[in-house]
């Protein structure tokens, strides 16, 4: 069974395919700049990689000139577009009615098209990408997984927000979570490390990339996330605050006279790690400058690994207990000094960090780095949100 598994983005479009058999990566790679003018970037295991300048005027035609890769006589893996069994969609935000994968169809996209305002940023690509693929692929199967779906088990008095009930009732405004699919599957990737089942265990998993989430995954169910209503929530990101007073917010208004729409970019796109240093939202650029004595470059990752650090101790009180605590992502996988703050006096939790191992370790690695006699586990696992993904469809289709 070879199943293409898609993320569409605003203007891009991410292809991976897979062959289940084998569970190999056949092909995979990245429409960019769609509407705009349009590259694509196609790579295949053992072969150099093939870039292309093309125009791509909507996701069809991005999807078009895929399925032309895919089925090319010297840069393709497939004989026929026939060889595809199903299509796996990520999309983001699957609302309240979709708790767990579903195979696509109208009723589907229809209910995904009523939720866009509470998904304006994530919603709309993920609608035209399955549309495209519907128009281009009529006879394939094609099946939606949710990072929401993953937090479909989390408590009432942990997903409602202390506002008028009727907000939650009427409008929906409840803590969601994202990130789902990831913390899926970097949790059972730990189960699996430890040699224990999954539904014996108590993870705190941190998916710490450009946009970053924490989860408390307890008995294989996630009780509890940081990210809320939207991927706003929780701790400092790239250019996102996370949490802060929400007072802060019409005081922003009122104050320095900004819209609803201006302060809403200030949190979401001037805030974070470029809002704090005023120098970048790239973690590395921000950590070079701060080991250089740049006091705002500290003080910016200061406030990131704190609130980490802070999530870690809450989630250990809510789930009563702690067996191990995992960092992936971008940032997770690849800072070894986030690694080692975050995981610093942490003793008294049980953690003791194999600081040497941390620091030695290749960026990408899939690793155990607390010592042999720590109580409470440390993992860097690199995740694979695309081989969750093609698995829930296969197992649908």
């Amino acid at each position: 069974m070879k199943i293409l598994i898609i993320n569409a983005g605003s203007s891009s479009l991410k292809y991976q395919l897979f062959d289940m058999a084998s569970g190999e990566v056949l092909a995979k790679g990245l429409c960019d700049r769609i509407g705009i003018d349009g590259r694509i970037t196609h790579k295949r295991p053992g072969h150099e990689n093939y870039v292309e300048e093309i125009s791509f005027k909507n996701h069809d035609e991005a999807l078009a000139c895929v399925i032309r890769l895919l089925t090319d006589e010297n840069l393709g893996v497939l004989k026929s577009i026939d060889e595809i069994s199903a299509v796996g969609h990520r999309v983001a935000h699957g609302g309240e009615k979709y708790t767990k994968s579903a195979l696509v169809d109208d009723e589907m996209i229809r209910y995904l098209e009523s939720i866009v305002n509470i998904n304006p940023l994530h919603g709309p690509p993920a609608i035209v990408g399955m549309k495209a693929c519907r128009k281009l692929m009529p006879n394939v199967k094609m099946a939606a997984v949710f990072d929401t779906s993953f937090y479909s088990e989390i408590p009432d008095y942990a997903y409602i927000y202390p506002l008028p009930y009727e907000f939650y009732k009427e409008h929906k405004i409840r803590k969601y979570g994202f990130h789902g699919t990831s913390h899926r599957y970097v949790s059972a990737k730990c189960a699996e490390l430890m040699g224990k089942p999954l539904k014996d265990l108590k993870i705190v998993t941190c998916h710490l990339g450009n946009g970053s989430s924490i989860t408390a995954v307890k008995n294989g169910v996630a009780i509890d996330t940081s990210m809320g209503f939207t991927p706003q929530g929780g701790i400092e990101m790239g250019t996102r605050s996370g949490n802060i007073d929400p007072s802060v917010l019409p005081y922003l208004e009122k104050e320095l006279g900004l819209s609803a729409d201006e302060v809403e970019t200030v949190i979401n796109k001037k805030s974070g790690l470029l809002g704090v240093s005023g120098l970048s939202s790239d973690s590395r650029n921000v950590t070079d400058q701060a080991l250089e004595g740049d006091y705002r470059c500290m003080l910016a990752l200061n406030i990131q690994f704190y609130g980490v650090k802070k999530y870690i101790g809450a989630y250990a009180a809510a789930m009563n207990g702690l067996d191990a605590v995992v960092f992936t992502a971008g940032i997770g996988e690849n800072d070894p000094y986030l690694r080692s703050r975050v995981c610093a006096d942490m003793e008294y939790l049980g953690i003791r960090f194999d600081d040497e191992k941390n620091k030695s370790l290749p960026k990408g690695t899939t690793a155990e780095l607390s010592t042999k006699d720590s109580r409470v586990k440390v993992f860097v696992i690199a995740t694979d949100e695309e081989y969750m993904i093609a698995q829930d469809t296969a197992a649908l289709v």
